[in-house]
């Protein structure tokens, strides 16, 4: 077996910083417990907040009252949905979006799933806002609840919302349906395509709602003051989104909303939605205090987004030569309880590995009576690649390929046409297969009864948007740097890295810091993989400006033109009389005699995102006895464009990784027939512990993404999308048995094996 830890293949340009290991900037802080964590703030003269939450996943309201919690001893506030300020245009279409935002925070007419919030309460303490919340009197009338999209689609379903018609690209359908969107995509001639196809393959799958499971629950602070300001403390993976989604819901300028980012434990995509923080201004309002709301467990379980239930149908054809030639699907993904679920993203990302000519790609987004959906890791991703990946596994075999030189073959490349229209940019897909073919963990023998070897790959796009940043030289040589993302998984140093590299200093004489809303241009969300590409890229613009100007300042001291300043590694020289130079730190000490202090800055807003390849070889064994499955070796591959921080670009492919072995093998919302959700703790809701699983080995790839100036890709998401379609390859190859359903836990081995004629060749 192969070391754990990683390696690094087709590396391109080295550097002197980018690429490099420093310690985290802030390590010691996150060890030492300094760090404040949403939970861990309470600033004083603090009031404490609860939630009620609806015991129905259907239900109207027929009634609110609110008197009893009122009058209990302690309490200062009691809210519902009539506290937010309404507007005229209600019913315009444009505000349809921000509603629904709004009805999630807190139940307008209907509640639409166990644990939707009706009311909330602050009181002086903890326990008596939890008292209070339960003396809320609600009158409901219970209806038929739907729980998965092919259920919700059907013509008589039960409506979630009377009013919500089908968007598609030809306009809106006349009648109410819970299908709030229908996509549809085309390339090329199906028909034919499947006409010149020696090999068809097609199956349906299904996988079942799950969540990110980070550890830190959601937690917010507001404290609405008496001059009309509103100051916000939470965790969040987007400050100015919280910002601007306040702004809209309370009908309050941004100018007077600051929200102050605190560490976050873990986030995956799930904390950019906003759930405590409107409650936690309404009630500050009422009281002139700040209040403090935290969630429980079950809560976060209950009523925060997971990502989607879904059912694809997916038919494949190849030639006897190993092409792949038509692709058809037909995917029904989970909203939740209002429309937004990722199936754009499942379109994209569905055949986005593969060079196919002809695609016809359809998908329907539907409302189902669940917690409105939210991103996870490569939202949409995962389930599409579950279908594919196994499917193309089976191709492999009925063509008699080998599985990686199958996938070589048909890799999808630069100007390769996707699923959704454009063509691919540059990408790394091929590369990727490469070092996967050439891993030891391919090369090495399989031993045992019931053990199989599993691969697949995946591809997700990554975003872009707007970011800022600003950076002063201090006179020590060292500089401040300042930043607007939540730091999630490193960032503070990846980005610091890429200001490094610019000034010629170490990483460590940047000192980042996350700011507030009022204190840095608008910063994107910390998500889509984008903080290291484009905040990165802001801090390199920041640095560049930064070094002009102390070109400028060189040119003083050395009494000659800034032309003639050329600045290497942070040392300056002067191109005309070689033998005078200066260092960076030498230079920054003469700053207040040679003109003041510099500060650069930058906002950019990159368009060069960079596709980022993932893939992963699974050894494991499968006791038929029991379906239980127990993973023995693990190797994660990912194209990082370029790593600029090594070991988190490791972390974050273990990460992710690990996220997709408990969707493969463990997780699921499991609920009762009365639509209860049952496991809605840590002890029921299985996640993989380090017991349940092998030291994960890695592979960074590097092919440069073009349109960054150190070819950054980003790396926080792709390595999740992979996973399931390996573990059910190395299961067929373990026992005969082809999986169709997430999660593949124990049950629904045994039934495989019960219902299958062709399994267990490996005993």
């Amino acid at each position: 077996m192969a070391q754990y830890g990683s390696n690094i293949v087709l590396s391109n340009k080295e550097f002197n910083v980018v690429g490099t290991r420093p310690i985290r900037h802030d390590g010691t802080d996150k060890v030492t417990g300094k760090a404040k964590f949403g939970a861990d703030y309470t600033p004083p003269l603090t009031l404490h907040g609860a939630v009620l939450r609806s015991p129905h996943p259907h239900a109207e309201i027929i009634s609110i009252d609110t008197a009893q919690a009122e009058s209990l001893e302690g309490v200062l506030a009691v809210i519902t949905s009539e506290d937010f300020p309404k507007s005229s245009d209600e019913q315009s279409e444009g505000a349809s979006r921000l509603i629904n935002v709004r009805d999630n925070v807190l139940a307008d007419k209907k509640v639409l799933y166990q644990g939707h919030p009706i009311g909330a309460v602050a009181a002086i303490n903890q326990h008596i806002a939890e008292e209070a919340v339960k003396l809320i009197q609600v009158k409901y009338r219970v209806l038929k609840p739907v729980f998965t999209a092919p259920e919700g689609a059907l013509p008589e379903a039960p409506l979630l919302h009377p009013n919500l018609k089908t968007q598609t690209f030809a306009g809106e359908s006349t009648k109410p349906s819970n299908i709030a969107k229908h996509f549809r995509t085309t390339l090329g001639d199906i028909e034919q395509g499947f006409k010149e196809a020696d090999f068809i393959v097609e199956r349906e799958f299904t996988t079942k709602t799950v969540h990110q499971g980070y550890i830190e629950p959601h937690a917010a602070v507001a404290f609405w003051n008496r001059d009309g300001k509103i100051d916000v403390w939470c965790s969040t993976q987007g400050t100015f989104v919280v910002r601007d989604r306040l702004s809209d819901m309370l009908k309050v300028p941004v100018s007077q909303i600051t929200v102050t980012p605190l560490e976050i434990g873990g986030g995956f995509g799930g904390k950019i939605p906003v759930y405590l923080e409107p409650l936690a201004c309404l009630l500050s309002k009422k009281t002139g205090s700040p209040v403090k709301l935290t969630m429980t467990r079950k809560a976060v379980f209950e009523s925060t987004g997971p990502t989607p239930g879904s059912y694809i149908k997916l038919k494949v054809g190849a030639t006897k030569s190993g092409k792949i030639i038509a692709a058809k699907a037909y995917m029904a993904y989970e909203a939740g309880a209002f429309p937004g679920s990722p199936i754009d993203s499942a379109i994209q990302c569905i055949s986005s590995c593969y060079a196919i000519p002809n695609l016809d790609v359809e998908g329907i987004d539907v409302v189902v009576n669940k917690p409105k959906t939210a991103a996870y890791r490569a939202p949409g991703a995962t389930n599409p690649a579950f279908a594919m990946e196994t499917i193309v596994n089976e191709l492999a075999d009925k063509i008699g390929i080998d599985e990686l030189d199958f996938r070589l073959l048909n890799a999808s490349h630069e100007g390769t046409f996707r699923a959704d229209g454009p063509p691919h940019k540059s990408i790394g897909v091929k590369e990727l297969i490469e070092a996967m073919k050439n891993h030891d963990h391919w090369k090495s023998p399989i031993q045992g009864p019931y053990v199989g070897r599993g691969v697949a790959i995946g591809l997700w796009f990554n975003i872009g948007l707007p970011s800022s940043c600003s950076i002063s030289v201090r006179k020590d040589g060292t500089v401040a740097l300042v930043e607007g993302n939540p730091d999630i998984g490193g960032t503070r140093v990846s980005i610091s890295m890429q200001a490094a590299e610019v000034l010629g200093i170490r990483a460590e004489d940047v000192q980042p810091t996350v700011v507030n809303t009022d204190l840095i241009g608008f910063t994107g969300l910390t998500a889509g993989s984008r903080t290291t590409f484009a905040t990165g890229w802001a801090a390199y613009e920041a640095a560049q400006d930064v070094k002009q100007q102390m070109i400028d300042r060189a040119a003083i001291v050395m009494e000659t033109e800034s032309k003639n300043i050329d600045m290497q590694n942070g040392v300056f020289k002067d191109t005309k009389n070689p033998d005078v130079s200066m260092t960076f730190k030498e230079l920054a000490s003469q700053l207040d005699s040679t003109g003041g202090p510099i500060m650069g800055q930058s906002t950019v807003n990159p368009k060069g995102v960079g596709a980022s390849a993932s893939g992963c070889m699974v050894d494991l064994a499968v006791d038929p006895e029991t379906g239980k499955i127990t993973i023995l070796r693990f190797t994660g591959f990912q194209d990082a464009g370029k790593a600029v921080h090594p070991s988190y670009v490791e972390g974050q492919i273990q990460g992710g990784s690990v996220q997709g072995i408990g969707w493969s093998i463990n997780e699921e919302y499991f609920y009762g027939p009365q639509g209860d959700l049952t496991n809605s703790t840590f002890l029921d809701y299985r996640m993989p512990t380090a017991l349940d699983l092998p030291m994960i080995d890695t592979v960074i790839v590097e092919v440069p993404n073009p349109g960054h100036p150190y070819g950054v890709r980003g790396v926080g998401e792709a390595s999740i999308i992979p996973p399931p379609a390996a573990i059910a390859n190395a299961i067929h190859q373990a026992i005969g048995l082809r999986m169709n359903q997430l999660p593949m836990n124990p049950t629904a081995i045994l039934e495989g094996l019960w219902n299958s004629q062709d399994s267990l060749p490996n005993n």
